[in-house]
Order: structure tokens, then sequence, then C-alpha cells
């Protein structure tokens, strides 16, 4: 009788355990719909952070001593009244090829500290100012496997903090930084650039979601960490080919992720920034990147090997439009998106 007593209390607590779990995970966050007024809100604990990164310049070079040494920088807000139980679920964002939007961050910061998450916004050109302060030297310069390191740098600096989930961390990036949260999802990424973690073997972004963010580089490993990926696109996005960034979310899926794309009709690239709707820039659309096994990056088309910065001039020089290509605010769809975010974050910070 007391042996079936026993088994009877373990089964019930092997069945209430993940609920448990998911419970504690979303102490303090309530996500609501829709987000709160940013002009409303108490202003948050925000702390200008900085942590030990690197500057690889491609997957290579990601955790490997051919990477310089960087100092990471960012801003940190969090939740009023946090404390010290590691139950506070966190975002880190990624900005753009624009650099830092300070709006954005401070539009997000406060508003998802509103409802319980903390933010960690980074700044990874601010820490690369010697290696260019002009947008071309910055895009030549600067890397999305600088991001990628920058990222994981985030998420090793947020768990050390007594405040955070470490396994309850979602990786966020728009545009550029939005190809960059892409590529941190697949394993070859994720192992290079924690290779050195030996304090924290295994720790992976619980989930990412991608900002349109162009679908430039096709992995040929396309093994994932397992983590659920969010891609919101405009379905007028000039730098957005639909049909590569279905074929990249297949590679996704088949790797092990749950992938899901959500279109916004009549939105166009930045919905999100502070801009009037405007014609910028220079479109990449047509760039065709793969990325090997062993880390290195090729033209698709030519076959040629992205080796520095020179040849990354050269390479985009091939594939780059000079046609500008149209960005703008639009609230409507704002609010679509923070939905959308908000039940991707309800729904990982939920999941055991």
């Amino acid at each position: 009788m007391q042996h079936s007593c026993e088994r009877a209390m373990r089964a019930a607590i092997a069945l209430l355990f993940p609920l448990l779990l998911a419970g504690r995970a979303l102490v303090g966050a309530h996500i609501v719909d829709p987000w709160p007024d940013p002009e409303t809100l108490p202003p948050p604990h925000v702390e200008e952070v900085s942590f030990p990164s690197s500057s690889p310049f491609d997957p290579a070079a990601l955790g490997t001593a051919e990477a310089p040494p960087a100092t990471a920088i960012g801003t940190l807000y969090e939740p009023a009244g946090t404390r010290p139980d590691h139950g506070t679920p966190a975002v880190v964002m990624l900005h753009g090829a624009a650099g830092l939007v300070a709006e954005r961050g401070a539009t997000y910061g406060p508003q998802l500290a509103a409802m319980g998450v903390a933010v960690l916004v980074i700044d990874t050109f601010g820490a690369r100012r010697e290696m260019g302060t002009g947008f071309n030297e910055r895009v030549l310069n600067v890397t999305e496997t600088m991001f990628v390191a920058d990222a994981y740098a985030g998420l090793r600096y947020l768990a050390g903090l007594p405040e955070i989930d470490a396994h309850r961390v979602v990786l966020a990036g728009f545009s550029y930084g939005g190809m960059a949260t892409m590529y941190a999802l697949y394993a070859q990424m994720a192992d290079r650039a924690s290779r050195n973690w030996t304090s924290m073997a295994g720790l992976r972004f619980a989930g990412h979601v991608a900002f349109y963010g162009p679908c430039i580089a096709r992995f040929r490993d396309s093994r994932t960490t397992g983590a659920p990926l969010l891609m919101l696109y405009g379905e007028q996005d000039e730098l957005i080919r639909p049909q590569r960034c279905e074929q990249i979310a297949q590679d996704l899926r088949a790797g092990g992720s749950d992938v899901k794309m959500i279109a916004y009709p009549g939105a166009v690239h930045q919905w999100d920034g502070g801009m009037a709707r405007r014609l910028i820039g220079r479109n990449l659309s047509a760039c065709d990147f793969t990325v090997g096994p062993d880390g290195t990056i090729h033209d698709t088309t030519t076959g040629i090997a992205m080796t520095g910065s020179f040849m990354r001039k050269v390479l985009l020089a091939f594939c780059v439009s000079s046609q500008p290509y149209p960005i703008g605010r639009d609230a409507k769809v704002r609010a679509e998106s923070n939905r959308d975010f908000g039940r991707f974050l309800t729904r990982v910070f939920a999941t055991p």
C-alpha cells in the first residue's frame, strides 16, 4: 500500500512539475494587448552596462583567438521591484544598419519592462567606433557575426544577474540585427559563440524574433539550437524576398526549429521606427551568400570567398543596387507586430 502511494505521488509530481516551472517562468511577466502606452508608464530601472565580447569577422573566427577581444555596451531596462530569485525573463535586442535608433530602445524597453520583462539593448556599432562611424564603413567592417558575438555575450552577462532567468531569454533583432538573430539560431553559430563558456555549457536563447531581417545567407548545415523563430516582415518591403525567406525557414524547420512567418499587408521596412514614409539607402535583396560548415562565407553565384573587409566590399558591389527602398512608420502595423511579438514571448516564457 505504501509503495502504491509513493508511486502515485511521484506520478503526480511528474505531471505537475512542468506546470510549476511554467508558472514560475511567468512570475512578474504579464504581456497584455494592446501594449501599455509608453507616455503613461512610470520610468523603469535603466542602467548603461558593458561586458566582454569579441569582434569575429566571420563565423569561422567566432569563438577563436582570431577574433579580437571587444567590450560590448548596452542599455538594460528592468521591471520595477525585481528580486534576486532568477525569476525575471528577458529580451536581448540587436539594432539595424542605421545604428542604435534611440526611440526604439526607449520605446520597447519601458513597454516590456512594464510587463515584467527585462530588456538588454546592445549597441554593436557604438562598441566598435574605431572600425567605422559612417554608414558604409560600419556595414563593411562591423559584420553580422560581430552582432552574434555580442548577442551571446549579452546572454552570458544576463545569466550572471541574480534577478534574470537565463533559460527564459529571447533574442530579437531589427533589419541587419534581424539577420544576425536568424544566424544566431544555427547550432554551429551558438556552439562557436559559447565554446569558452566552461561554467554555462549548453546555455542558449529560448527563442528568436527577426523584425524585417533580409534573407541573405543560407547555411549548408541547417541544424539549429531547437529554439523557435518568429519572422516578421512587410508585404511591401523591398529588402525582403519572401521565397528566399521561406526557403531559409524550411532549412531551419528541417534543422530542428519551429518557424513562423508573418507578413503585414501594406507594410514597408522599419514600420516601428520614428521616420515617416520615405525612400532611403541601397537595396541588397539580390545578395546571395552561403555559409559552410567550417564557417566560411562564399558568394553563391561566383563561389568567391568573403575573406575580409576588402572582399566584402567587392562582393557587395556586385549585388547591392543603388535603387533606394521605402521605409516608414505605421502605427497600425506596430500594434499588430506588438501583438504577435507578445504572443510569442508568452509562449516561450511559459515553456519549461
